[in-house]
């Protein structure tokens, strides 16, 4: 078979776990799995074999090396190897089960049944080689936040869009929650296709969620109308840049949910949101990763 994927092996200080994350996912990991005992923890990521040569692999070791050495902490242990597609599919989703997020939600992966006395609502999910399977900080304030922000949405005919839309885990959730339509962007190709998978693993029709390869200039084009709301899951210099567009995305009295921040990122992110007419209305946090809920002033 052919070797079409790098797994990226990292074993750190636990205390190194963000920074980790933040990372791999910034060099364009896609899949992660997360193994942490009292002193350390062995990270997993993945990564399409021609989007990084070994050049760019011994760069991210060293990036890793010095986000420790930073923070003061033992530097972690980095190795990678190639493996096939259905080596990276076993050694990812052998360690992920069901979870319950929020009061409403529960992410049940594609292979496994719900729970027989479960009531909440169902999020079938194969994120395949895009990110977001409910497991991550950042995922989980992000559908935390969004169930809020639905509450009481039947009838209301609100409409959500997500800029950054992965596996399309908030998309579907805001869809599940009571949003009559949604738009999802995403400039990975792989992040449509397990999208729209994942739609069609709902059981939600097409007109229901649009997807599209692309960021916010590609969504703006081709929505309508603006929205009642908008997630943008990502990393921080990616939205600092995308801030100063958000307004044009929904409309006047319209919500925003940004996540995929680190705590010490806040402050610059804060601050061009200020400066564009938005109001931070809360900060939700789970350890160093943040989440913040903003409105138009």
């Amino acid at each position: 078979m052919i070797n079409n994927w790098w797994e990226i092996q990292v074993l750190a200080d636990p205390a190194l776990d963000e920074l980790v994350f933040w990372r791999l996912q910034r060099f364009g990991c896609q899949g992660s799995s997360s193994q942490v005992n009292e002193t350390k923890s062995l990270t997993k990521a993945y990564l399409p074999s021609e989007k990084a040569t070994l050049l760019d692999l011994a760069a991210l070791s060293l990036w890793l090396k010095q986000d420790a050495i930073a923070s003061e902490l033992e530097q972690p242990k980095v190795k990678w190897q190639q493996i096939d597609e259905e080596d990276w599919s076993s050694s990812w989703k052998q360690h992920w089960a069901p979870q319950e997020i929020g009061d409403k939600l529960i992410v049940i992966p594609a292979w496994l049944e719900p729970p027989t006395d479960n009531t909440r609502l169902v999020l079938r999910l194969d994120p395949g080689s895009a990110f977001g399977t409910g497991n991550h900080p950042t995922t989980q304030l992000s559908m935390e936040a969004l169930e809020m922000r639905m509450y009481d949405a039947e009838g209301k005919n609100l409409t959500f869009a997500d800029v950054g839309c992965g596996s399309g885990i908030l998309a579907i959730s805001a869809i599940l929650l009571g949003a009559t339509k949604a738009y999802a962007v995403d400039t990975d190709i792989m992040s449509v296709k397990a999208t729209n998978e994942n739609r069609e693993l709902n059981h939600i029709p097409s007109e229901k969620i649009w997807v599209g390869e692309g960021s916010l200039d590609y969504l703006l084009e081709n929505i309508p109308e603006p929205v009642d709301g908008f997630a943008c899951n990502i990393i921080a210099d990616v939205i600092l840049g995308l801030v100063p567009n958000f307004q044009h995305l929904i409309k006047p009295n319209g919500w925003g949910i940004l996540s995929g921040i680190l705590l010490s990122q806040v402050h610059p992110i804060v601050d061009a949101l200020e400066n564009h007419g938005w109001v931070v209305g809360t900060l939700w946090k789970i350890k160093d990763w943040t989440c913040l809920t903003i409105r138009r002033s």
